[in-house]
């Protein structure tokens, strides 16, 4: 009895998802809690896990398609997963044919008559497709090919069982300069008395590789994180009145403390002592000091928070992702640095939750890692505000009448016009840069 598989609960307010990858075809042995497929929703992707073992009966959504809470993409049979064994009756049937071959060569269609049920029996299939023409290709897939007028029968498929993968159809599609041009080539060779056998493989270019440059174009679909980032940027730029104020802050005194602290810090501790947790109760110390920075407007109402989740934007192959240290102002700077790594760590591994992303009052990024010295941050919505910090740069400075040489970084704070004035703005900057030149001053703020 076969085994449906089941979009699971995604999350609250996630209703939807889109088939990232299969992780097994069709025909495959699955054992119960391997991975089966791959989901990406708005913020995270998650693996689909088989509840019963057996064998990956059927796939009825395949990737690029979007699936809700609670559908059928597939079922799991019984079985071992290994190929199905012909009959002895159906093996004697197909002999005889093979038999009667000699006085049917005069006939094609007889020949093709008597290997029919030898190939029917056996579940042969060639090609990445089934004799019966039923071609082992998810519904998206098929939609594609048909897109660009590719013929699935030219394809040798290169997934499981000779499944035909999306990434198939697009080959073709490279090779073909924009998808079913080529099948105007034939018409064209005799014109050349077979002289030149490459031109007519150039066929008529696409509209878009006009200039011959279409072979070097590749589509690729934005991953739904990376639309729904798109979607959030666009909104945050088209609803709030955002404003941004630039300040600079003298890092030597995080640098000498940190440099004298780090060993035993991290031998006490078990983590590292890095910078984010100065700026982190930096900004709560200044978050305290202008309470409308740490709030949300719905509506016609301002909701001022007590509370400081803190989001840490964190970097990813397959986009930014906002990881949220929960009530930050609570913890010392060794649970903040160890909050930190281990949010960062499971971002870049996949392993995010949900839970792990809701909220947040206020954010911090880090644009100094990639060598960024200064930048605009964008509102990480529905948050008032973002901080963005830059890399550390040796600059002269006058301190005293002198000029010296100090590492210095540019701090950036962007900010919801509606909510904010300028003059908080500005001494929420202000607030953060002196804590931070006086590194002691954040344990009276902690």
């Amino acid at each position: 009895m076969a085994v449906e598989i089941h979009v699971p609960e995604l999350g609250e307010s996630v209703t939807d998802a889109t088939v990232g990858k299969w992780l097994k075809g069709e025909g495959d042995q699955v054992e119960a809690g391997e991975a089966l497929v791959e989901l990406e929703t708005d913020k995270i992707n998650f693996e689909v896990e088989a509840e019963e073992g057996g064998v990956l009966e059927s796939i009825s959504k395949g990737e690029g398609e979007t699936v809700n809470v609670g559908e059928v993409i597939g079922t799991i049979g019984e079985g071992d997963g290994s190929a199905p064994q012909p009959e002895p009756e159906a093996e004697e049937e197909a002999e005889e044919p093979q038999q009667a071959e000699q006085p049917a060569t005069a006939s094609a269609g007889g020949q093709q008559e008597a290997q029919q049920p030898q190939a029917e029996s056996a579940g042969e299939e060639t090609n990445g497709h089934r004799e019966d023409g039923g071609y082992r290709a998810s519904p998206s897939v098929k939609k594609l090919a048909q897109e660009y007028d590719i013929d699935l029968a030219q394809i040798s498929g290169s997934g499981s069982g000779g499944r035909i993968t999306r990434e198939d159809v697009e080959r073709l599609i490279r090779e073909q300069g924009g998808g079913g041009t080529q099948t105007e080539a034939p018409a064209q060779a005799p014109e050349q008395n077979g002289q030149r056998q490459e031109k007519p493989a150039q066929a008529q270019p696409a509209p878009a590789s006009e200039d011959g440059r279409g072979a070097l174009e590749e589509r690729v679909k934005l991953t739904r994180r990376r639309q729904t980032i798109a979607k959030r940027l666009v909104e945050a730029q088209q609803t709030a009145a955002m404003l941004t104020t630039f300040n600079e802050v003298d890092m030597s005194a995080v640098m000498e403390l940190r440099s004298r602290r780090k060993d035993a810090f991290q031998e006490r501790n078990g983590v590292k002592l890095g910078f984010m947790s100065f700026f982190t109760k930096a900004s709560i110390g200044a978050l305290k000091a202008f309470p409308k920075i740490n709030s949300e407007l719905q509506e016609d109402e301002l909701i001022l928070k007590s509370y400081y989740d803190i989001g840490v934007a964190v970097n990813t192959e397959q986009g930014l992702v906002v990881p949220v240290v929960r009530d930050a102002d609570r913890k010392s700077f060794a649970d903040i640095e160890a909050n930190i790594s281990e949010l960062g760590k499971k971002a870049r591994d996949g392993k995010l939750g949900l839970e792990d992303l809701m909220g947040g009052t206020f954010t911090i990024t880090n644009g100094g890692t990639f060598g960024s010295l200064n930048s605009t941050p964008i509102l990480n919505i529905p948050q008032v505000a973002i901080l963005g910090m830059h890399k550390i740069q040796e600059r002269p400075i006058a301190v005293d009448g002198k000029v010296e040489i100090r590492p210095m970084m540019y701090l950036a704070l962007s900010y919801d016009h509606r909510i904010v004035d300028g003059a908080d703005a500005v001494q929420f900057l202000v607030r953060i840069k002196d804590l931070i030149e006086d590194p002691e001053s954040l344990l009276l703020e902690g």
